[in-house]
């Protein structure tokens, strides 16, 4: 072949290309479009708002969710799975056919038992089991669903962290909340959809707790600062009027909708919605986080002195808040529970610390007829083990039960769910997997977790991955 016919294949190759970027790019951005919006290209409203209201695959029970996510893992032997035969054992040597097959974190598994530090009693109609460090709790024994058969395959904090959020130990997938978000769109015009606060430490997992992976980036979780203005910079600076900065972006909006036009990209459509967002949130912004409307009882209710402290308290009332203004999902991160060694003081000081103000949180959202459609969490990432470590006051990482408790949407009311053995190290009954717990919750929802998928890399995406069931004892 001579050089004149090379040149004019290439010509030939590269007008087809050309042609086919030109008279097919329509299609390309209807097929970008559908990506990004998930949703049937009739429906105007979510055209125009991506994040708007969408029906899920049937009527759920809940329509929002507040996530309390006690990092650090909370040992279950101390909060909520009372065991009197450990008691008996403590000091001794665990069986050694408990310990066949098993991994620990960091100690020797070979170590001596420890009893549980604090007593137990039971509570409420239901008798539901909790630890003496928990009162505020026990008083509503009979608006919860207690989960005492959890388990991962994780045994370390930030995989396993990531695992209970997103279903995967692998950085990078969507979390529940983004998967919450994609599928039912917000209520909230003025507020992202998605809401995270902190209190005490960062998470271990870090911001792929909240992440969206490979959602498009609207669909990621917000972190809110807990005073003042919830993010930085959100006011204008000097010699900026509204008027101007209205104008400022309207002329970038008509920029990115002819980035968008062009190329299709979804992540323009979410810098566009992101924009019009933080503006909103200048008016919006500081009415939420200003609590002095708040009635005296209602702030004594969760244990807040200062309205003006950063604290959990002051988290747990944002978190009703975010959901009155339409919050889809909000999620509370409290890193305190990673007690290798004293454990007696830290369990007691992180009970105090949270107890209160979770137990107002769903006692709050029952009187104001909001908890019928909201989901409450509350848990970590794993439990404790029944074996000691740093001398007689410390437990190490235990992924093979833990528990966790639920309130609101759906969920049966006093309620226990499975029991573990004597020992509180494995299973005996009823076992849920963090997988099983994410298609209930997404279930409740009004989804079919096989069926909540998103197309990336040539393969169909969803939160369970390829595992879990619906654990319809959980469901009222």
């Amino acid at each position: 072949m001579n050089i004149s016919q090379e040149l004019q294949q290439a010509r030939a190759r590269f007008l087809s290309r050309r042609w086919f970027l030109r008279d097919c790019g329509v299609g390309l951005a209807g097929i970008a479009a559908r990506s990004l919006y998930a949703a049937d290209s009739s429906s105007g409203a979510v055209a125009a708002n991506p994040l708007a209201p969408r029906q899920p695959h049937f009527t759920g029970k809940a329509k929002r969710v507040i996530y309390i996510f006690q990092a650090g893992a909370p040992s279950h032997l101390e909060l909520f799975d009372n065991k009197p035969e450990l008691t008996k054992r403590n000091g001794q040597l665990p069986p050694a056919e408990l310990l066949k097959g098993y991994r620990a974190a960091f100690i020797n598994p070979n170590s001596a038992l420890l009893g549980p530090k604090f007593a137990f009693a039971k509570h409420g109609q239901s008798g539901m089991e909790f630890s003496e460090v928990l009162p505020h709790t026990a008083r509503i024994a009979d608006d919860l669903c207690l989960i005492r058969t959890l388990n991962t395959e994780a045994v370390n904090h930030a995989p396993a962290q990531i695992m209970m959020n997103s279903g995967t130990q692998q950085f990078g997938r969507p979390s529940f909340g983004s998967w919450s978000l994609y599928g039912l769109g917000s209520e909230s015009a003025d507020l992202p959809g998605y809401v995270v606060l902190t209190s005490a430490k960062g998470t271990s997992g870090g911001s792929s707790n909240y992440g969206c992976g490979f959602l498009p980036t609207m669909y990621a979780g917000t972190p809110f600062r807990s005073t003042g203005d919830p993010m930085l910079y959100l006011s204008n600076p000097r010699g900026v009027d509204d008027e101007t900065q209205r104008e400022s972006l309207d002329a970038l909006r008509r920029l990115n909708d002819l980035a968008l036009q062009s190329v299709g990209d979804p992540e323009i459509a979410a810098r566009i919605q992101s924009y019009e967002m933080a503006y909103r949130l200048q008016t919006s912004a500081p009415e939420l986080m200003d609590l002095a409307k708040e009635p005296k009882d209602v702030l004594e209710r969760y244990g807040i002195k200062d309205p003006k402290e950063a604290n959990f308290a002051r988290n747990c009332l944002l978190a009703r808040r975010l959901i009155e203004r339409g919050v889809r999902f909000v999620q509370l991160f409290h890193e305190a529970w990673d007690q290798h060694g004293n454990l007696t003081a830290g369990v007691r000081q992180n009970s105090l610390d949270t107890d209160q103000a979770s137990a107002a949180l769903v006692t709050d959202l029952k009187q104001r007829g909001l908890l019928n459609d909201t989901i409450v969490i509350w848990g970590g990432e794993f439990g404790r083990t029944p074996m000691v470590q740093g001398g007689n006051d410390g437990r190490d990482h235990h992924n093979r039960c833990f528990s966790l408790w639920l309130a609101g949407g759906g969920l049966k009311a006093g309620y226990t769910h499975g029991t573990t053995d004597e020992l509180g190290f494995n299973v005996a009954s009823d076992p849920v997997h963090v997988h099983d717990l994410h298609a209930t919750l997404l279930h409740l929802l009004g989804f079919d977790h096989t069926r909540l998928t998103y197309r990336f890399q040539g393969r169909d995406y969803r939160l369970t991955d390829v595992h879990g069931n619906v654990v319809k004892e959980l469901l009222a």
